[in-house]
């Protein structure tokens, strides 16, 4: 990872448009979160400025990972889920049949539409440049979420999920060609679309609100249910290290799997620490702490050294201190990477 002082992550503004643009437009189809269109990433960063302000809207908060002066990554927090309109899941149960002839007894899947999951924050579309997929930047812009959600605890409630993206082969989903499709009358691609400029009620709308027996289902269908696209397994891997769990919820659109935690019981949050701002210095050549000061808009959080000064103070290198404004006796934040 770079040791570059200009590296730093803090909300995105509307001067970051054509930036943010060019990140979606290397996502891929099926990327709902950061939508390769003007008109929706406009209003997407507007209704992200609102909620820093403190507004209680639906949508989310979007962080950006700056280096050089340049933003190269993101990553989105949604304080409150069912804000503007009820979140759905499905919820995987299973139910058990037993024939009273001969006492065979079946189990199979069912697939329940649910509003479990409302009144849960949200942490997705972590997205890094391609070219910088090595390197820690993707942890990096991970935990900040956590430490922005940490520095602001009162605005959020007791979970936190992260819906990952679901699988898909060539912009195509056998879930969606099982389920949505026969509902909706058009391609994942054309539903992709929809859903990244306007958001996903049209299938809460208009879907089935029957359960659905999975084992109806074609078996490309069954087989991707709860799974992972290929380009999500480090995402997955860095939620379950964070502390997430699989509970049994997947995405309504590709069935992509739900990860869901307790925000208390998040490793960044048990970890993150506060201090008193004592000193700057040459500081240890390993930056391995995102340090952060400021709330809402003012959020700015970048990669530094911590020594700690004892009586709740700390010390910082001196590019941290100069980047983030830190004086002596401010109050300021750190997490261990």
């Amino acid at each position: 990872m770079t040791e570059s002082p200009t590296i730093r992550i803090r909300p995105v503004r509307e001067d970051d448009l054509e930036a943010m643009l060019a990140l979606a437009g290397s996502a891929g189809p099926g990327f709902t979160n950061l939508p390769s269109d003007r008109a929706a990433m406009t209003e997407r960063i507007a209704r992200s400025n609102a909620l820093l302000a403190g507004e209680e809207l639906g949508g989310a908060i979007i962080l950006g990972l700056e280096i050089g002066g340049r933003m190269r990554g993101c990553g989105m927090i949604f304080p409150r889920l069912g804000v503007d309109w009820p979140f759905y899941s499905y919820r995987i149960s299973y139910t058990t049949h037993r024939s009273s002839i001969d006492g065979r007894m079946v189990r199979f899947p069912v697939l329940t539409l649910t509003n479990d999951l409302e009144d849960c924050a949200e942490v997705g579309g972590l997205m890094i440049d391609p070219t910088l997929l090595r390197g820690g930047y993707g942890r990096m812009i991970a935990r900040s979420r956590y430490l922005f959600m940490g520095c602001h605890r009162p605005r959020f409630g007791k979970r936190v999920l992260a819906d990952l993206r679901g699988w898909s082969q060539k912009g195509e989903s056998p879930f969606w060609d099982a389920v949505g499709g026969r509902f909706y009358a058009m391609s994942f691609a054309e539903a992709d679309h929809i859903c990244g400029t306007t958001g996903n009620q049209f299938i809460a709308d208009l879907g089935p609100r029957a359960p659905i027996h999975v084992n109806m289902l074609s078996e490309d269908a069954q087989r991707v249910i709860g799974g992972v696209h290929d380009d999500g397994r480090k995402a997955l891997s860095l939620l379950v290290e964070e502390g997430f769990r699989d509970e049994g919820y997947v995405d309504i659109f590709d069935a992509g799997v739900t990860m869901v935690a307790m925000i208390d019981d998040l490793r960044a949050i048990r970890d993150l620490r506060h201090a008193v701002f004592a000193r700057a210095d040459d500081g240890d050549s390993l930056r391995d702490h995102l340090i952060t000061r400021g709330s809402g808009a003012d959020f700015c959080c970048t990669l530094g050294s911590i020594e700690i000064a004892g009586g709740g103070q700390a010390a910082t290198d001196r590019a941290s201190a100069a980047m983030l404004g830190l004086s002596d006796g401010e109050r300021f934040s750190y997490l261990a990477l």
